[in-house]
């Protein structure tokens, strides 16, 4: 199965936040909140959650469509 451009961008998107929480995590350094108002840093954090929940239903769905394949 191919990425389609919301994979894509919900990829890109999944890659940002875990080199943010990476920054956060060893370095006590917030990227985004550096970047972005506090307001607008919140909405992208809720950007990168519905992408990171998009991603997960592409996995199990394509995990099971692969299955049934296997199956026939």
């Amino acid at each position: 199965m191919e990425m389609n451009a919301v994979d894509k961008v919900s990829w890109i998107l999944i890659v940002v936040g875990g080199l943010n929480w990476g920054l956060v995590g060893f370095f006590k350094y917030n990227l985004v909140e550096k970047i972005f108002s506090n307001g607008l840093s919140r909405a992208i954090y809720d950007v990168v959650g519905v992408a990171a929940v998009y991603s997960l239903w592409r996995m199990v769905t394509m995990m099971a469509s692969m299955s049934k394949a296997d199956k026939k």
